[in-house]
């Protein structure tokens, strides 16, 4: 980039709302997709789907699913990889112009199917809670697509609210009244877990959107008192928090502490290097769920501190990553864009977190899967599509500081 004396121009100025910020000018780059970013999901998604396989082979053995093969969960692991591939090459097509002019009606479309799975008789029930749409050949999570469509929705928002983001009843008041109903029909079914991943997720934008600091923490105080008020009223929340805090007793470890403890006994026996591939104890029908939401159990028991330490390292790299190229697209003037990929970023590192923190003992029992590498088709779905939308992020950045752009 030159200057009027043919000199280079160390700073792009950067306008946001009202205010212009002067920051360092980005490197030229050539046009491409992200390699290290792409080679780190492929390797997190074979990880996930070996894994996968291990913790659920031994499921075959159990009455509870019937007469199913040995391959059956990872059969239906592979597949949703194949869809969750197609979707993503599709959603990577898709200019960020259009997902900004779309997100409205994303949104929409999320409440109308977070409705519709309320509906006795048409959503599917498992233990006890509503969650899923029976599309015949794989059961569809409506709560995946609200993740996805408040990401969208709040980074539209905040775009469009930039001139009054100082104010709270014109900035802050329509965003969270969203995000209320959004939560209410999630605790309906119930899923608390999607509910605070999508709260986070909002106030993450708001946050980086420019809001008042203020107002972000007093409505952080807020959202810790809600959910507070939820625990308190609920007696089998208030049992799961028991049981997280003495998981050991009695009391709990055959009850609401049994997952825990067994998901503690396995991380213990992976000890440094763990006990090897398909070798794990617990996925034998003593740690439930072992091929979803304590799949980070099972891979600590197999491949020890060492395969844990690495999988952390590989989703703080990823979520890094992410955030520096949501960077360079506000750096760029592309606020929408860059809101979106930091967005993601939150959405997948505060999921990956509760999960490994449920999993070491250092959160209360929650039902979220690890991203990327647990089973379940929906979560594995927007997962790609949401890592092809900050792929597309970053190839308009670089088409924007390539020299060869028109």
């Amino acid at each position: 980039m030159r200057g009027p004396q043919d000199k280079p121009v160390d700073v792009l100025p950067v306008r946001v709302g009202d205010a212009q910020y002067r920051s360092k000018a980005l490197p030229p780059t050539t046009l491409g997709l992200d390699q290290a970013l792409i080679w780190v999901v492929i390797g997190l998604l074979a990880w996930g789907l070996v894994m996968v396989y291990s913790a659920s082979i031994a499921m075959a053995d159990n009455p509870r699913f019937g007469k199913i093969l040995p391959y059956h969960f990872a059969l239906r692991h592979a597949i949703s990889l194949g869809v969750g591939f197609v979707a993503a090459l599709l959603a990577f097509q898709v200019p960020m112009e259009r997902w900004e002019q779309l997100a409205p009606r994303i949104f929409m479309l999320a409440l109308v199917l977070l409705v519709i799975v309320l509906i006795p008789h048409v959503g599917v029930s498992v233990n006890g809670s509503r969650r899923w749409l029976s599309l015949g050949v794989m059961n569809f999570q409506p709560s995946e697509l609200a993740k996805f469509a408040v990401l969208l929705y709040a980074a539209d928002y905040m775009v469009r609210r930039m001139a009054v983001k100082e104010r709270f009843f014109r900035a802050v008041l329509p965003m969270a009244f969203a995000v209320l109903i959004v939560g209410v029909l999630l605790l309906a079914e119930p899923d608390m877990g999607a509910f605070l991943v999508i709260v986070i997720i909002a106030m993450g934008i708001l946050f980086l959107g420019g809001v008042n600091a203020r107002m972000f923490f007093g409505m952080g105080a807020l959202v810790v008192l809600a959910f507070v008020a939820m625990i308190a009223t609920s007696p089998w929340r208030r049992e799961r928090i028991f049981a997280y805090l003495n998981p050991w007793d009695m009391e709990h470890a055959l009850g609401k502490g049994y997952q825990l403890t067994h998901a503690l006994i396995a991380i213990g026996r992976g000890e440094v290097t763990g006990v090897g591939l398909g070798r794990s104890v617990e996925k034998l029908h003593w740690l439930p769920e072992a091929h979803t939401d304590f799949l980070f159990s099972v891979i600590g028991e197999e491949f020890g501190f060492v395969g844990l330490m690495v999988l952390i390292f590989a989703f703080y790299w990823l979520m890094r990553r992410m955030t520096e190229i949501g960077r360079e697209a506000i750096i760029l003037d592309r606020v929408f864009s860059g809101l979106v990929a930091q967005g993601v970023a939150i959405w997948m590192g505060f999921q990956a977190f509760i999960n490994m923190g449920v999993n070491l003992g250092a959160l209360p029992t929650k039902g979220l899967t690890l991203p990327l590498m647990s089973f379940g088709g929906s979560a594995i779905l927007f997962n790609l599509i949401a890592i092809a939308v900050v792929l597309r992020v970053d190839y308009e950045n670089k088409a924007l500081q390539s020299p060869r752009r028109a």
